[in-house]
């Protein structure tokens, strides 16, 4: 047995006593209500689930497992995998052995290529790797244990899908990127090298220790983002009908593949590129400024800045634009990045209407890949479904864990709302 397996195994049965008591004793209890704007609003705001992995603070941002995102820069993927399954940072003898679980499940089933090679060649990279997926669901555990398993048993088999998963996404996410984009033949996994550094390795991308430490931040940064942003709640809600985790991760990050969810940090860049094109270099402050003024008074928003939730800078923007200061700072795609972040602030604060002025983490992501020579912007969003898959498997493990129920929240009509708000009204 696997140490994480081990580790999870003690911990499962009080998790479930701890849930079960706080049922018991504050089930009634309200946390939350709901108005009309909520309910046509996409629920935002709405308190009605519960994600032990991470929290998101408007002030302080994205927090995983009590530890706001800044002080786990340091970490690797793996470490940040052990952090949101256990709510602990492994030891030494734990983050090798969880190493070792992923290196003996490597290997991408031979079938899985000839799927994507059939399919078109100008196919979204987003859909070839989400299709890849749901063609493993073959390979699922939980799928084949279902009817012999007691409910109590489903979280094992959903880790051993995980686990299995997450060694396998770098080389499919590499092998989709050198198939769409005709970088040549498929490059093997290093046995050597850990999980982000394997992945640029099987990428193609020149190789350094510092190229290894951008894919280790990258992918430790966007792994988790709690539980309702729409890939997250996706995976949560197909898995609740026990679909497997190759359903539901495929479904989640379908999610995820939206323009308004993981398609932004593509946009972004493309727009600092047309900022460099337009100007013919480093765009200076003032053109930056006039650029913003005329997006905003066209009724758009200036990519990279904003969030839903947060109404500070978004701390994962602060890492990311730390390491780029470090190393890639002498390029025009991260100057440009740079005037826009020391522009754009004001411009907003200025207009008045912005809820958050600030850049969020799509201001400063793709410049750091495009330095290291990832130059296709329809692929950034596969990337950012490798680091993801590690916070929706993490959700769905513990929720197979405690046996949440399946997802059925009640909906109305509009024509209910208008009555309802009627007799509210006359009654009032």
């Amino acid at each position: 047995m696997s140490l994480l397996k081990q580790k999870l195994s003690a911990r499962v049965p009080a998790l479930r006593d701890e849930i079960k008591a706080l049922l018991a004793a504050h089930g009634e209890t309200k946390i939350s209500e709901v108005n009309v704007g909520q309910a046509f609003g996409g629920m935002r705001g709405v308190m009605g689930m519960i994600c032990d992995t991470s929290q998101v603070s408007p002030e302080t941002g994205l927090i995983i497992r009590g530890r706001p995102i800044l002080e786990l820069t340091d970490k690797w993927p793996e470490e940040i995998l052990w952090l949101l399954l256990t709510g602990e940072n492994p030891s030494a003898e734990e983050l090798a052995d969880l190493r070792s679980e992923l290196k003996k499940r490597e290997g991408v089933p031979a079938y899985v290529w000839d799927v994507l090679r059939a399919m078109p060649a100008d196919s979204h990279p987003m859909t070839m790797l989400n299709s890849a997926i749901l063609v493993m669901q073959k390979e699922s555990v939980f799928a084949a244990r279902y009817h012999e398993m007691g409910k109590n048993e489903y979280w094992e088999a959903a880790l051993e899908d995980a686990l299995n998963m997450l060694a396998r996404l770098p080389e499919l996410a590499a092998g989709v990127y050198r198939m769409r984009y005709n970088k040549g033949e498929r490059i093997a996994p290093d046995a050597s090298l850990d999980w982000a550094a394997n992945y640029v390795h099987m990428l193609g991308l020149p190789e350094s220790e510092d190229s290894y430490n951008m894919m280790r931040l990258y992918l430790t940064l966007h792994s988790d983002h709690e539980g309702g942003n729409v890939s997250a709640f996706t995976c949560h809600t197909v898995g609740s009908a026990l679909s497997d985790p190759y359903y539901a991760v495929s479904a989640g990050l379908n999610g995820l593949a939206g323009p308004l969810h993981g398609l932004a940090n593509q946009e972004c860049l493309g727009f600092v590129m047309q900022l460099i094109e337009r100007f013919g270099g480093v765009p200076t402050h003032a053109q930056v400024e006039e650029v913003c003024w005329e997006l905003l008074n066209g009724g758009h928003v200036i990519p990279g800045y904003g969030h839903a939730v947060l109404r500070a800078e978004d701390p994962r923007f602060t890492a990311f634009y730390a390491f780029g200061k470090k190393h890639c700072s002498d390029g025009d795609v991260f100057k440009t990045v740079s005037v826009l972040y020391e522009t754009a602030p004001e411009v907003l604060k200025k207009q008045g209407k912005a809820k958050n002025p600030w850049p969020n983490v799509d201001a400063g992501s793709g410049a750091l890949l495009y330095h290291y020579g990832l130059t296709e912007f329809a692929y950034y969003t596969v990337l950012f479904s490798v680091s993801r898959a590690m916070g929706l498997l993490s959700q769905l493990i513990i929720n197979r864990a405690i046996g949440s129920p399946i997802m059925r929240p009640k909906s109305e009509s509009t024509e209910w709302v208008k009555n309802f708000v009627a007799s509210a009204a006359s009654a009032g």
